[in-house]
């Protein structure tokens, strides 16, 4: 495991990151998911991808990387490409889990692999919507009493800065961003993802031009139980850009 200090807008990040066989020329990059850390994806694509070099990092506010700013998904995008500069790096797979796919998505690599990848509004239920319009009416009371009884499960506990990053990126509307895509995408999905349903996949999947989309049983870590088949697809695919 190791650490790099970036700098970006006039502040400090050590960003924690591991590398599985250095000594490969390609370069496979694997980004978690919100609240999530890299040693979930490296257990799952740790052993694969041979003929690789990977790279998992924590993202900022993640596993062991530090931020201290409030941030968007085009600025943790930013940062991951100054991180992957000082390494001196040129990513040929960007494979991103969750709100990972909408970062990897900016990074505009050759090759593209969502895992059920946030980034298409969905509509929220009505026990969510009650509790968003009660949290308004509460607010003025006194934010710091009342937040841990409203905030959602993936934001308890979390710094101010990373409650407001959240608050930027959970429900942010990617479909520009996919449409734009000129990557080959692979898009793999759990059937049984209720974070982020099959539906936003197919979606996805047609927004950008150049893309193949792989429904898989499972929730939304199913990467987890099919990372094989995921690493032997990806391969094939990819081995020609």
């Amino acid at each position: 495991m190791a650490s790099k200090e970036i700098h970006y807008k006039a502040h400090t990040f050590q960003l924690s990151y591991e590398l599985v066989n250095p000594s490969q020329e390609e370069v496979l990059l694997v980004l978690h998911g919100w609240g999530s850390n890299k040693e979930i994806m490296k257990q799952a694509f740790g052993k694969l991808f041979p003929d690789y070099k990977h790279i998992y990092l924590d993202l900022p506010g993640f596993g062991k990387s530090s931020n201290e700013i409030i941030l968007t998904t085009e600025e943790y995008a930013k940062i991951v490409q100054l991180f992957l500069d000082a390494l001196g790096v040129e990513v040929k797979i960007a494979m991103g889990h969750s709100f990972g796919g909408k970062v990897s998505t900016l990074l505009k690599t050759p090759c593209l692999v969502l895992l059920s990848s946030a980034g298409i509004v969905t509509e929220k239920p009505w026990s969510i919507k009650i509790k968003i319009a009660t949290f308004k009416l509460l607010k003025p009371l006194g934010f710091a009493k009342i937040r841990q009884l409203f905030v959602a499960p993936d934001a308890q506990g979390m710094s101010h800065e990373m409650y407001e990053t959240f608050k930027n990126v959970v429900d942010e509307d990617f479909e520009d961003s996919f449409a734009a895509s000129k990557s080959q995408a692979l898009c793999f999905w759990g059937k049984g993802d209720t974070a982020t349903p099959l539906y936003t996949g197919e979606k996805i999947a047609g927004l950008i031009s150049n893309s193949v989309f792989y429904p898989l049983d499972g929730d939304h870590f199913f990467f987890l139980k099919h990372a094989s088949f995921i690493a032997e697809t990806i391969t094939q695919t990819c081995k020609d850009n």
